[in-house]
């Protein structure tokens, strides 16, 4: 989505990481979400090790509500968490976050991914980063879980 294609009805949510603009978690986000016609987006904040804490602790009160994290901060977010779902804590990082009654709730999807795929040794990195951005469409925006659209997802 362009940003002249933003509405006041299009559905927000934030991407956070070093160079979240140009990674591959924002490019498949936003493609699964075209892809089922949805009118939201992810927007990007790329950000440096010196600028997330003072990102994460002012959260809870800002108007981001989900966040995707990218790889680089996705240990550190843990301590920012008031909640945890049992998976972040047995893998030790949080893939996104929700905040939640002023809550900032951390999340992890590798059982959903595990319970999605029968045998991941046939995937490859981007196509288990396709699905986990295909289940967070879905949580969030109801999209579409097709793993038939998995190759259109990760082509160049």
């Amino acid at each position: 989505m362009k940003p002249k294609e933003i509405k006041p009805d299009t559905k927000l949510c934030t991407i956070i990481g070093y160079n979240a603009q140009i990674g591959k978690r924002r490019k498949y986000f936003n493609k699964i979400l075209k892809l089922n016609q949805i009118n939201a987006t992810a927007i990007a904040l790329n950000i440096k090790d010196e600028h997330f804490d003072f990102t994460m602790k002012n959260l809870a009160n800002s108007k981001v509500d989900r966040m995707i994290i990218e790889d680089e901060f996705q240990v550190e977010a843990m301590q920012y968490c008031n909640v945890l779902d049992e998976r972040s804590k047995v893998r030790g990082l949080v893939g996104f976050v929700e905040v939640v009654d002023k809550r900032i709730m951390g999340y992890n999807l590798d059982v959903d991914i595990d319970n999605l795929v029968e045998n991941p040794e046939f995937f490859d990195s981007n196509m288990i980063l396709a699905i986990r951005m295909m289940l967070l469409a879905n949580r969030w925006y109801g999209a579409k879980i097709d793993m038939d659209l998995i190759p259109t997802i990760v082509q160049k």
